[in-house]
């Protein structure tokens, strides 16, 4: 029996970083951009609103880039405040980097599982699909998708009856595979 599970963003990440203002350690990105312009420069910010006091960080998608450097569309999906692109722009490696931040997924996302796969019926493959890098940890999501409990998971793994060839322990945000054998 072949299944498709799809997890999905419900919302943008939690920005961990810390606040000048208070003591909390995480921003809301709430999809606004400030661009500024310096003769044929220009620098462009996604602001992200502090969880604790409601402060607002800047973080740098562009600095000091050339008018004719930046694609039309992308400036004027900046100057409209296009949240797809907000969402695209704070999971970008570079720009994580760039700022140095992580992102926080927890509670940002769900599992699709499209049915009732029970896992007592034979053997099930079960492909799953990311729709966004999404770091979880295989074995988790198998718990979640089927209702098992994670030591579930982990004996049947550990028994060769729950096989990917992913590994299923640790984190993954790309798509991958796996077969439950009952």
């Amino acid at each position: 029996m072949l299944t498709h599970w799809a997890v999905m963003p419900t919302r943008l990440p939690l920005v961990l970083r810390r606040c000048h203002a208070c003591a909390s350690g995480s921003f809301r990105p709430h999809g606004k951009f400030r661009v500024n312009a310096n003769h044929k420069l220009l620098d462009a910010w996604l602001l992200a609103l502090c969880t604790g006091c409601g402060d607002t960080t800047k973080l740098t998608v562009l600095e000091r880039a050339h008018v004719r450097s930046v694609r039309p569309e992308l400036l004027d999906r900046m100057h409209a405040n296009d949240p797809a692109l907000a969402g695209e722009l704070v999971q970008d490696g570079v720009i994580l980097r760039r700022n140095h931040v992580a992102l926080d997924w927890t509670g940002a996302w769900r599992l699709d599982t499209g049915g009732d796969a029970r896992p007592d019926h034979g053997a099930i493959d079960v492909s799953v699909r990311f729709g966004a890098r999404i770091p979880v940890r295989p074995l988790r999501l198998i718990a979640d998708g089927f209702g098992l409990s994670r030591a579930e998971t982990e004996r049947l793994a550990a028994e060769g009856r729950l096989v990917s060839a992913t590994r299923l322990t640790g984190r993954t945000s790309g798509d991958f595979g796996f077969l439950l054998k009952r």
